[in-house]
């Protein structure tokens, strides 16, 4: 025991957390399953069985190996659309993230440190963005842009931004009033080069946090989109499209309708609990507050 716990404690401060590697291992597992989805896809997820529609899971008396988790309505392998499926959620999780974590964490450094009239208009321009419900704002998106993978994204991008923008900018106006700050200036830094050296590095495991939390929100927001019919082609497997065809059949096959559910669920609380664990391990205000209650 005493290995081990010498061994836990040599290990970096993140993986020392229940959360981190939890959530961490279920966003490692679908990703693995989405990266490798046509070697994992027991079947064609769009190939189509008229004469084998809503088969049971193959632990059923009347199910069939072939269909893991049996059939929907049209006889497609619900296995094959899950997996494929996994590919669009994380696509749409690590793009529409990383593309709203750019626009808002620049807005947000551009805002927090040159304060003024620049803080003031893009802090308008978050609080007017904002005042439109998010689902709302992304459908309305979604209904000029078209449908498919792409536009989901952008859409997402188009909404979520405030999220990092907001948040982001109230730590670099804690950050920009700290001694090293202003030891920077007076070295004859740059504005660009204290924000890249100075300013990002102190606010970086905020960013890290929010990223893993807005990959959670951005399944959601996917697989509503999908569920609604604005978000994949129908050639395209998604989650949502799974949940939003089984439940005409529901009462038949039950599982068409929870295995596409569970998914998104075990997903999103993947992200969740990555973030939270993340935010435990790197914000050096709440390891100020364990200390010193320890």
């Amino acid at each position: 025991m005493n290995a081990l716990a010498w061994r836990i404690r040599r290990l970096p401060a993140p993986l020392r957390s229940g959360r981190v590697l939890i959530g961490g291992g279920i966003v490692l597992a679908v990703t693995v399953i989405a990266i490798f989805a046509p070697w994992l896809a027991p079947n064609d997820p769009q190939e189509q069985d008229l004469f084998g529609n809503i088969m049971p899971p193959a632990w059923d008396p009347l199910g069939d190996p072939k269909y893991p988790f049996g059939t929907d309505n049209l006889g497609r392998c619900i296995l094959s659309q899950l997996i494929y499926g996994a590919r669009v959620a994380m696509v749409v999780a690590v793009v529409a993230s990383t593309g709203a974590m750019v626009i808002g964490v620049t807005l947000a450094h551009i805002a927090g440190y040159f304060g003024g009239w620049i803080d003031g208009l893009i802090t308008r321009l978050v609080d007017l963005w904002m005042s439109f419900p998010p689902v709302v704002l992304s459908l309305i998106l979604m209904l000029g842009l078209g449908v498919g993978v792409s536009n989901v994204i952008l859409a997402i991008i188009l909404v979520d931004w405030t999220r990092f923008c907001r948040v982001v900018r109230s730590d670099v106006l804690v950050v920009r009033q700290r001694d090293y700050i202003s030891a920077a200036q007076l070295l004859g830094f740059g504005h660009f080069r204290t924000l890249r050296r100075e300013v990002l590095p102190s606010v970086m495991p905020l960013i890290i946090t929010l990223m893993a939390l807005e990959m959670g929100i951005a399944v959601v927001v996917e697989a509503i989109l999908s569920f609604v019919g604005l978000s994949v082609e129908a050639d395209v497997s998604a989650w949502g499209v799974m949940v939003a065809d089984a439940r005409q059949y529901m009462y038949q096959s039950v599982w068409g309708l929870i295995l596409p559910i569970a998914a998104i669920t075990v997903t999103v609380m993947g992200f969740n609990l990555l973030g939270d664990g993340l935010r435990r391990t790197l914000d050096p205000r709440l390891r100020q507050e364990r200390h010193a209650q320890a």
